[in-house]
């Protein structure tokens, strides 16, 4: 306890870990979302762009969406998620990381895998201009990590921080960047690398006296983005001292609200080390469900909400 025993049963085609994870990624939709857009500008004068799904009636809850490696607030993922605690009267606000808005952020600096000021920021101003209770925080993928370590870290957080939810979160990054770059994930490697180094491109005209073209055509595998970008952007020695200092693997059992990580059993894009098992045996609020599959984000079920955002529900309900 509080190990999990999962109640989630694939449909046929999605025990397929690989289908699962690129059907949830690419071809689900979600409809009958709003959004209203709010810019909030960081202390640093960088902004982070929010967006407000509301509940019909008005609600002291809120449940902040964090997205994934080159995600958005427009995800399915986010979508989803968000329908369902609007519709069980719940707020919700998806956060678009630096850069990932749909404009390019204006610091040097972007997003990562452990950046968990900015999420401080953002939870301080919402707490000073909106009233809430209540809040949950919910992370796919690194948005997953990021949550577990703020959770973990020792910093005054505010009180009405009640719950954290990760999905398929990375919490042993420098496992998850081995899973990631074995044959069976090239095509996703591939993918994530090209839109990381799209971006950057950006960061060349407007930074020359850091980033050039010369360091560009350094980055020849996923990983050597993070060495090239990542951990010098950001304050890091290395590729390798980014993924060890931003692993909420050594912060998890420091949580002390609820918090539920989900991860699938045949998400390839996890390490054994993602989903510490041990830790949830002895702890008394770091729940682990560990199903059988799922894949990376891949939880279907046919109606129109995925496991994932079921047991979420399911979760606050249990714990406010």
């Amino acid at each position: 306890m509080p190990l999990v025993q999962s109640s989630y049963r694939a449909p046929h085609l999605f025990k397929n870990g690989y289908f699962s994870t690129v059907y949830s990624g690419l071809v689900r939709r979600v409809s009958g979302v709003q959004q209203q857009r709010e810019r909030l500008t960081l202390a640093d004068g960088d902004f982070i762009d929010l967006d407000w799904m509301r509940a019909s009636k008005p609600s002291r809850t809120l449940i902040v969406l964090l997205h994934g490696l080159e995600g958005d607030s427009k995800r399915p993922y986010m979508l989803g998620s968000a329908k369902l605690f609007n519709q069980n009267g719940i707020d919700a606000v998806g956060v678009n990381f630096r850069g990932c808005s749909g404009e390019y952020n204006l610091t040097y600096r972007s997003y990562n895998s452990g950046e968990t000021d900015d999420l401080h920021q953002i939870l301080l101003y919402i707490l000073a201009n909106y009233h809430y209770e209540a809040i949950v925080l919910r992370g796919i993928s690194l948005g997953g990590n990021v949550l577990l370590k703020y959770l973990g870290e020792d910093r005054d957080r505010p009180k009405e921080v009640k719950l954290g939810i990760a999905i398929s979160a990375p919490c042993d990054l420098y496992g998850s960047m081995l899973e990631l770059h074995k044959w069976y994930n090239r095509p996703y490697e591939i993918y994530f690398k090209r839109h990381l180094t799209e971006r950057l491109k950006h960061k060349i005209t407007l930074f020359p006296d850091r980033i050039q073209q010369k360091d560009m055509e350094r980055i020849k595998r996923l990983r050597d983005f993070d060495d090239v970008y990542t951990a010098p952007a950001h304050g890091f020695e290395s590729g390798l001292h980014y993924y060890q200092a931003s692993s909420s693997l050594p912060y998890i059992e420091h949580i002390k609200v609820p918090a539920l990580l989900l991860n699938a059993q045949n998400d390839s894009f996890l390490s054994d080390s993602c989903t510490p098992q041990e830790w949830a045996e002895t702890s008394k609020s770091f729940y682990i469900e560990h199903p059988k599959y799922g894949g990376h984000v891949g939880f279907h079920l046919n109606g129109s909400f995925y496991y994932d955002e079921l047991r979420s529900l399911s979760f606050v309900n249990a714990h406010l």
